[in-house]
């Protein structure tokens, strides 16, 4: 059974209630989001909070919001929110992003999601853990239109997905009206293939800055590009 606690350095993150626990996907993603110039950020599928909390530690001026369809997920974020330094600066809502993006309060500088993507694989039997994990809730398109709707004329939209789904999201980053700024090849261990995909798309033009990062140089023992990525949050670096 998952540890019901995940301490970081700042703060500590509770997710036993959560159908999605906490994992190197949304913590490479918080700690790779530029959160630069950003007054109001969007966390769409927040789960437990942890992106929320990681960008309001990397942006101590940024009023964060905070979404998730599902209540227990709202539940324990608020309760993690409340425990943090943060919990003045972020507000935790319960709805579906479709819903949320028909009226959103404000326009946000940045919308950061680690979405349910696992579109071609068994649904797991947890209806919880199936909404999170695929797209039932919220597809890639949806994901990618509403979030234009929500964004500031200067505003980006940070994604972490799988590699097989380059072309799909360029496709539809397109056809929404985004460009793709950013692009992080995450690759697990020397001589494996490109795993995940950090994207940054952005309403405004601009040049591509592709790079690659490597996660472990051997079995658990991590890069230095990761920890350098990751310090200001793991107790252990």
């Amino acid at each position: 059974m998952p540890d019901p606690d995940f301490r970081f350095k700042q703060f500590a993150v509770s997710h036993d209630r959560c159908a999605m626990k906490v994992g190197t996907d949304g913590v490479l993603l918080g700690a790779w989001a530029s959160v630069e110039q950003c007054a109001t950020l969007l966390d769409v599928g927040t789960g437990s909070g942890l992106i929320a909390l990681m960008l309001a530690q990397r942006n101590r001026n940024a009023e964060v919001t905070a979404i998730d369809i599902d209540q227990n997920a709202c539940l324990q974020a608020r309760d993690n929110v409340k425990a943090s330094p943060y919990k003045e600066r972020i507000n935790v809502i319960n709805t579906s992003f479709q819903q949320f993006a028909l009226h959103p309060p404000r326009l946000y500088d940045l919308v950061v999601s680690n979405p349910p993507f696992f579109t071609r694989s068994l649904l797991p039997p947890d209806a919880g853990r199936a909404d999170a994990r695929h797209s039932v809730s919220l597809s890639l398109e949806a994901l990618i239109r509403d979030a234009h709707r929500c964004l500031s004329p200067v505003g980006r939209l940070a994604l972490i997905l799988p590699a097989d789904r380059l072309a799909e999201m360029k496709a539809l980053s397109a056809h929404a009206g985004f460009m793709l700024r950013r692009l992080t090849g995450v690759v697990p261990s020397p001589g494996k293939p490109v795993r995940r995909l950090l994207a940054e798309l952005s309403l405004s033009p601009g040049e591509l800055e592709e790079t690659e990062l490597l996660l472990e140089v051997s079995r658990h023992h991590y890069s230095p590009a990761y920890i350098e990525l990751v310090r200001d949050f793991y107790l252990n670096l």
